[in-house]
């Protein structure tokens, strides 16, 4: 059935319909769960609250947007709000120009390189981004979303995004160099390196 007769019949109160819209897009929600908040139990709980306030929430979706994009805002929207419940060091990410954001040569991982890093270790990485940042990230590299998609989703400028998505991108790969790094440290002598030097983290969620 088509997508937006679903929604149509949701909005009308027709539950079994909106069982439907769940059966759709349950992996897409739950894995963008998994990747801001970085374990299945949370992933789950915040799954099934972005599904109870989309179905509270279906009066105020229009049918000239796209319901994943108006879904995932709800499962982004409520796992920031988790996330700055809780207390963190998040990779620095200073509030340049914006021209200055693009100017920089620092270097930047591969998308492919994004995507196929050990999921373990990905993990590990995103949790190192504030809740804005590892956003942005996980909505492009998992869930293809484009830089206006994205802006629709999180309710920032296309400009905006660009500058999250390039500053979240040189703070991976200052992280995966300082990773790699200190493997082969520890590999060649035995010594562990660490990675969270005081220029490079900073309290709180910018």
């Amino acid at each position: 059935m088509e997508e937006q007769l679903l929604v149509t019949r949701a909005q009308r109160g027709d539950q079994k319909a909106f069982a439907q819209l769940v059966e759709m897009y349950q992996s897409p929600v739950y894995n963008l769960a998994y990747r801001m908040l970085g374990n299945a139990d949370d992933a789950e709980d915040a799954a099934q609250e972005t599904f109870l306030r989309a179905y509270s929430r279906l009066k105020t979706f229009h049918a000239d947007q796209k319901f994943a994009t108006w879904l995932l805002a709800i499962a982004a929207h409520y796992c920031i709000d988790r996330l700055r419940r809780r207390k963190f060091l998040w990779l620095s990410l200073e509030e340049d120009a914006l021209d200055e954001a693009f100017a920089s040569d620092a270097l930047e991982p591969d998308d492919e390189v994004l995507r196929n890093e050990n999921a373990q270790e990905i993990a590990i990485l995103l949790e190192r981004l504030s809740p804005a940042y590892r956003l942005v990230v996980v909505l492009k590299y998992w869930h293809d979303q484009s830089v206006e998609e994205i802006a629709r989703t999180t309710g920032d400028s296309a400009g905006a995004v660009k500058v999250k998505l390039h500053r979240a991108r040189q703070a991976l790969a200052r992280e995966m160099t300082c990773r790699t790094t200190a493997e082969r440290r520890r590999t060649t002598t035995g010594l562990a390196t660490v990675c969270d030097q005081p220029s490079a983290v900073s309290k709180g969620v910018p």
